[in-house]
């Protein structure tokens, strides 16, 4: 019996119980270097495995056919592999070597890009990601890898069901970096500002010993879907951000920077002027989309302001006001807001008058009740996760040991001296 006929009657024998599987998994690693040796005849060898029984070793055999260079041809037979296993493996056994689970995971996403068909990894990867994680708030180094599959195959809505997660537990700072970074992208193509513009915050803000260009990308977006959202921009960051971004982040993101300021004033022909006077810095950043949305959101922002000031305006004047066009153009830009939720109105085809409303919403239905009890059970939730955490970090020896190191010392000098006599 040669060394592949060997380990596969180990793997078949060895599967059934805990003490089986841990007794293969030594057995696996010891044989790891002669399974990577003999890549080439293991791939055929997966045909006496049964994924599901034999998840463990038929981990270990695939890692190994897949390691090295991979050609197109052998690219298209290995994603149909690594698709099935992922989808029939027990993940109490993969659960026993994540860091060859995670291996295989990542040469898929690389083989499905190298064949030009990303949509083929979205859905193998989510349910890799599921039968990695050991809880939804745990952060597995496949969100990221899943969250770029999603963005080269434009499955936007896909990627939106792991960025709903509450993720407090991460091993490798990196991989929240990349999946705040890409989530923000993911929820920019879905219009989604809100959820954009917390991941992307949660990238400028994280600790950080060095500018690193994950925080520079996502502060240059930061900037964008803030004006989108909010229609102004600050440079100062909340107190908790690391003072490395604090000080350098601005330096690289200047031409951002000078685009708020000049949608700040209200012109949006200083605005455009602006664009298309720095358009390839912004389209070499992959941001030209993005920064054209800004563009809109100006008309958006000045038209509100309207509504603050008049209760009935015509189409022209609105037009003129804000700088569209024509009636026709101010119409649609109306229309869509109005559609969005943005402004309340309504408008008379006849005369071209548009009236403007207050808003309808008397926070009394039993939706938005139901909505507001929703997000107050999930913000008491939070809380006491939060205090929880603090509590296990506070009695955390290493962090203790760090404050105590931190804390300054006090000498005996640095007291005053008691005095021995009190005179009443």
């Amino acid at each position: 019996m040669d060394a592949v006929e060997a380990v596969v009657t180990q793997i078949q024998g060895l599967s059934s119980s805990a003490g089986d599987l841990t007794r293969l998994h030594t057995i696996l690693k010891q044989a790891e270097e002669s399974l990577h040796s003999e890549s080439v005849r293991l791939f055929s060898a997966l045909d006496q495995l049964d994924p599901s029984k034999h998840s463990l070793g038929f981990l270990y055999i695939l890692e190994a056919c897949s390691s090295g260079p991979v050609t197109k041809e052998r690219a298209s037979t290995l994603v149909l592999a690594i698709s099935r296993f992922i989808s029939s493996c027990a993940a109490e056994q993969i659960r026993l070597a994540p860091e060859k689970f995670i291996s295989v995971c990542k040469r898929f996403k690389d083989q499905v890009l190298l064949l030009e068909a990303p949509i083929r990894g979205v859905a193998p990867m989510l349910t890799a990601i599921r039968k990695l994680q050991v809880s939804s708030e745990y952060l597995t180094t496949l969100h990221p890898e899943f969250l770029l599959l999603c963005l080269q195959a434009k499955s936007y809505k896909t990627g939106l069901s792991v960025l709903h997660d509450d993720i407090s537990e991460v091993d490798q700072p990196r991989d929240l970096f990349l999946y705040c970074y890409y989530g923000g992208m993911i929820c920019i193509g879905q219009k989604h500002f809100r959820k954009s513009l917390e991941l992307l915050h949660n990238v400028v803000t994280a600790p950080m010993s060095t500018v690193n260009a994950i925080a520079v990308e996502a502060y240059k977006k930061y900037i964008l879907v803030f004006l989108i959202l909010h229609g102004h921009f600050s440079t100062n960051l909340p107190k908790y951000t690391s003072s490395v971004a604090q000080r350098n982040l601005k330096n690289f993101c200047s031409p951002y920077i000078e685009l708020a300021n000049s949608y700040g004033t209200g012109k949006i022909t200083e605005l455009e002027a602006y664009v298309q006077a720095n358009r390839e810095k912004f389209e070499s950043d992959n941001n030209l989309g993005l920064v054209n949305q800004v563009v809109s959101s100006m008309y958006k922002r000045n038209i509100q302001r309207l509504t603050q000031t008049y209760l009935t305006l015509s189409l022209q004047d609105i037009a003129n006001t804000v700088q569209l066009n024509s009636a026709k153009e101010a119409e649609m830009h109306v229309l869509q807001m109005i559609q969005d939720g943005e402004i309340f109105a309504t408008i008379n085809q006849k005369d071209g008058m548009v009236r403007f409303h207050e808003d309808p919403e008397q926070y009394k239905s039993c939706e938005m009740i139901e909505h507001i009890d929703s997000s107050i059970q999930r913000i008491m939730m939070l809380s006491r996760k939060l205090t929880a955490m603090d509590e296990h970090i506070s009695c955390d020896p290493l962090y203790l040991a760090k404050a105590g190191r931190e804390r300054p010392r006090f000498d005996l000098d640095d007291y005053e001296s008691v005095p021995q006599k009190f005179n009443i």
